[in-house]
C-alpha cells in the first residue's frame, strides 16, 4: 500500500529542510485558489515565505552565537537622556559600513552613560546585517586568551576571535590586567 501524497509530500518537505513550505503549502494553496492565483505565483509565495523564514532563523542563531547579555535595540535607547551622545553618529555606525571598511569604534565615557547599550544596539543591527559578532567583557576574554595559552590552544583561539566580524569588547579599563593579559588583549586589537 502506498503512502497519500500528502503524507509524501509532508516527508519529502522535511527531507528537503523545507519547514515554511511544510508549515504553509496547505494554508497558502487554500488562499491562492479564491485569489486565483496561478501555479508559478503560488509557489514563488511559499519559496519566499521560505526564504524569509530562513533569513530570520539565520538572524536568530547570530544573536544566540554573539552572546549578548541582552537583546538591545535602538527603539529601547533614550537618547535625551545623554544629549552629549551624537545621535546622527550613531544611527550612522548602525548601518555598519564602518565593518566593511574593517574600522574600529571605541566608546568611552563616564560609567551608566550608555557605553554597553549602545554597543548592544550596534551588534544587533550587525547580526540582522548579517555579520558574524562576539560579545565579552575584556576580564572575560583575558582570563579566555591565559587559559587556552595555558592549554596550549591559544592560536585556535584567536583564530575563532578573527571570525568575528564585529568583536565588542565590554568594560574595557574597569578590571586592571596582568602584564600577560595586557599583551595577549592587545595582541587581539592589532590583528583586528
Amino acid at each position: 500500500m502506498t503512502a497519500s501524497p500528502q503524507v509524501l509530500l509532508q516527508h519529502h518537505l522535511k527531507q528537503l529542510r523545507l519547514p515554511t513550505f511544510y508549515k504553509e503549502y496547505d494554508k497558502l494553496a487554500k488562499q491562492c485558489a479564491a485569489e486565483g492565483v496561478d501555479h508559478p505565483r503560488y509557489l514563488l509565495r511559499l519559496a519566499e515565505l521560505e526564504l524569509l523564514d530562513r533569513e530570520r532563523r539565520t538572524t536568530e542563531r547570530r544573536i544566540h552565537a554573539a552572546r549578548f547579555p541582552a537583546v538591545k535595540s535602538f527603539d529601547t535607547f533614550d537618547f535625551a537622556a545623554i544629549p552629549s551622545l551624537n545621535k546622527m553618529l550613531v544611527m550612522e555606525l548602525a548601518r555598519c559600513e564602518f565593518i566593511s571598511r574593517r574600522e574600529n569604534v571605541i566608546a568611552l565615557g563616564n560609567s551608566g552613560t550608555g557605553k554597553t547599550h549602545a554597543a548592544l544596539t550596534l551588534g544587533l543591527s550587525a547580526c540582522q546585517r548579517g555579520h558574524a559578532v562576539g560579545f565579552i567583557t575584556a576580564a572575560q576574554l583575558v582570563h579566555q586568551l591565559m587559559e587556552a595559552r595555558d592549554e596550549k590552544r591559544l592560536i585556535r583561539s584567536q583564530a575563532q576571535l578573527a571570525n568575528y566580524k564585529l568583536l565588542i569588547i565590554d568594560e574595557l579599563g574597569y578590571v586592571p590586567l596582568s602584564l600577560t593579559g595586557a599583551e595577549l588583549l592587545f595582541d587581539v586589537f592589532s590583528h583586528a
